[in-house]
């Protein structure tokens, strides 16, 4: 590497001549860079309780998620104006509607804009937009929150694939569950399906690893007081998410060696199909 250099240290591991620049400390002598290299190939990554990645550590995929509910917002309040900030809703704290959530809401089957729209309609991407979509910066800074407070704990937890999976699923039963009871010509919209099923995420982790879970029980209970009692939340969305996030955090956190990543995939694959289903039977009913 270095020919012009002299040296008197050689790898423990290779007997190759390294420097000072290029050896690696190790526990008895040094070693060169190709056999650190070599040993890393060689070694198991680390992995968290539940098969998940280290990375997980790092945050990448809860900061991803507030990013971009963020940046749906600003193009929301680009298109829609200062009403889609605040100023309508519940109490005149949350947004309008804009062009953004129009687009992006679930909606099950309605006429609007001289067109038939809704996921019946064939609109399907409502039901996996729908968890992005926000009315007004209350209720995006609300659900962002509770991202910011309970993703990491569980992206460390799970690792950043087990819970992106875990996010996402529960996005999606929440939705699906606000298309199958709600009446077909009402929009929902926002990110609350799954930070609900973030909520029992953590409820359903903390059992399993034996840990306190008083703290985000409150949370939960508050959460679902604030669901029944606030007029023009979707409370089957919510519920929907609950129930979703419930079972998915199931099927990642309790599956055992062998093939647990095996029988961990097949659960969430099982979870999905039941939520499609129901949006498929859903979709049948409107139509007919």
């Amino acid at each position: 590497r270095h020919p012009s250099r002299e040296t008197l240290l050689r790898c423990s591991r290779c007997d190759r001549p390294i420097c000072t620049s290029c050896m690696n400390d190790a526990v008895v002598g040094h070693h060169c860079p190709e056999c650190v290299k070599e040993g890393r190939r060689s070694q198991r990554p680390a992995r968290t309780a539940f098969g998940g990645s280290r990375a997980g550590q790092l945050g990448y995929v809860t900061t991803s998620i507030i990013v971009i509910n963020s940046l749906v917002m600003v193009a929301s309040a680009i298109m829609g104006g200062p009403r889609a900030i605040v100023g309508g809703g519940t109490w005149n704290l949350f947004g309008s509607s804009t062009p953004v959530t129009e687009w992006g809401a679930v909606l099950g089957y309605a006429w609007y804009d001289e067109a038939i729209h809704g996921v019946a309609a064939g609109e399907w991407y409502r039901l996996f937009t729908a968890m992005f979509v926000h009315y007004g910066v209350v209720h995006l800074l609300l659900n962002m929150m509770l991202v910011a407070q309970v993703g990491r704990y569980l992206e460390v937890q799970l690792g950043p694939l087990r819970f992106a999976a875990l996010y996402l699923l529960a996005g999606l039963g929440g939705n699906v569950a606000a298309y199958v009871f709600q009446p077909g010509n009402r929009m929902s919209a926002g990110a609350s399906t799954a930070t609900f099923g973030l909520i029992i995420a953590v409820i359903v982790v903390n059992r399993r690893l034996v840990r306190d879970s008083g703290p985000m029980m409150s949370t939960l209970i508050m959460n679902v007081i604030f669901t029944f009692t606030v007029p023009g939340i979707s409370i089957a969305g919510h519920l929907g998410g609950l129930v979703t996030g419930g079972l998915a955090t199931v099927a990642l956190v309790y599956p055992k060696l062998p093939h647990r990543s095996v029988k961990q995939l097949i659960g969430c694959a099982v979870l999905l199909v039941l939520i499609l289903a129901a949006a498929w039977m859903r979709t049948s009913t409107l139509l007919n």
